[in-house]
């Protein structure tokens, strides 16, 4: 049966009839992923878990409905890397004021931004687009940000390590390469004293940085702690798009 909250299986005879009020447009990337993680695997997260998250908010009388996930994310610093596939800013700009326009033509009141790629960043696009549809309420948070991934994992990294393996894990298995065909996700820092501190920000040159692709070594990731982590914080993205849900626009303030 079509989920009627997943807005690419379900129909227009659905639709028409549905009075969403929360829409999710999840954001992922193409990129390597160290040896053993697929370049999808930033959207195959993004659509499980908005997938998840919403099943939960709509059995609990939310009116969500999740957009077709956007597969490609801001790889500036890794143009040099095969076939990693780059949107720069202006372009995601671009494209979250066309769905914006799309919603408010529709009568949703209430768009969420869920990214899934560290290199993507959202909340200065929010303010500018906001400008342009003031019956619309937009939102963005990064579902790797939602819970404290130290509660659950040996050693996080930042980029195919041990977190992002345990889900693929746990969603594809099948596509995910058994655990000794991975780089150990060694990787360099800034030797800058500022960057270092965390209070000066550069954009680092994936290249010189990880000889694999990967930050992070994910050598003790299994499914099931993929799984522990992914039941957690999916239960506190339905909890925020059944609240927002129930919020009127013009009374989010207290």
């Amino acid at each position: 049966m079509p989920r009627p909250y997943i807005l690419s299986e379900t129909n227009w005879k659905t639709v028409k009839s549905t009075d969403y009020q929360v829409a999710v447009l999840p954001w992922g990337a193409t990129e390597a992923h160290n040896y053993h993680l697929p370049y999808a695997t930033d959207n195959i997260q993004c659509d499980f878990i908005a997938e998840a998250s919403a099943k939960i908010a709509w059995d609990s009388g939310a009116k969500v409905v999740v957009l077709p996930t956007v597969p490609f994310g801001v790889n500036t610093g890794q143009l040099d890397i095969k076939l990693n596939l780059n949107l720069n800013p202006t372009t995601q700009m671009a494209i979250i004021k066309d769905i914006a326009d799309t919603l408010q033509r529709s009568g949703i009141p209430k768009l969420v931004i869920m990214n899934g790629h560290g290199g993507n960043d959202f909340r200065q696009m929010v303010r500018e687009v906001g400008q342009f549809f003031p019956d619309l309420f937009i939102a963005t948070f990064s579902w790797f940000k939602v819970v404290d991934g130290h509660d659950y994992f040996d050693d996080l990294g930042d980029h195919a390590g041990e977190l992002e393996t345990s889900l693929m894990m746990h969603f594809r298995p099948d596509i995910v390469l058994p655990l000794e065909e991975a780089g150990d996700g060694g990787a360099k820092s800034f030797k800058i004293s500022a960057m270092k501190e965390g209070w000066a920000w550069a954009e680092r040159s994936w290249s010189q940085v990880t000889k694999d692709t990967g930050i992070g070594n994910p050598a003790t990731a299994s499914e099931a702690k993929g799984i522990a982590y992914f039941e957690a914080f999916t239960k506190k993205i339905a909890a925020f798009f059944v609240e927002l849900s129930k919020l009127d626009n013009n009374d989010l303030y207290e």
